[in-house]
């Protein structure tokens, strides 16, 4: 089973006429063969199924994983602080290609679209921590 890293970008929303690429998530996740997530892989691997969400400032930052209930998708954060549950809207049925946009229910309840901005194999035993600081150099 491979995961791949999916890097999300901050697309152009109401008060980011050109987006925003400071702000993102970063995400281990299986995929199929059509670039889309596996609920079937995803059960096997759902411990190594991460979630980075990054923003300017020390505090906008926060890291949890990728669960799936029902046949919805949500970002699950660690720490009371980091906020409920963010459904992704119809994170399942996106095809994850580069350039694709996709819609989250943030924290703050905004819904913000994002756009696939990266995609890699992630490594054996690779930490998708130390990636964030790759991907924003």
């Amino acid at each position: 089973m491979s995961l791949t890293q999916v890097i999300l970008r901050l697309a152009r929303n109401p008060g980011f006429p050109a987006g925003d690429d400071s702000q993102g998530y970063i995400i281990n996740a299986p995929l199929d063969d059509a670039g889309r997530l596996s609920v079937a892989e995803w059960q096997d691997v759902r411990d190594r199924c991460s979630v980075i969400r990054f923003k300017p400032g020390e505090d906008r930052d926060a890291d949890g994983k990728l669960t799936h209930r029902g046949s919805h998708w949500f970002i699950h954060y660690d720490e009371e602080g980091e906020g409920d549950d963010e459904p992704v809207y119809r994170l399942g049925d996106h095809l994850l290609a580069l350039g694709s946009y996709i819609t989250i229910h943030e924290s703050d309840g905004r819904d913000l679209t994002y756009r696939v901005a990266q995609h890699t194999p992630v490594k054996q035993g690779e930490l998708s921590c130390s990636a964030r600081s790759k991907q924003e150099s």
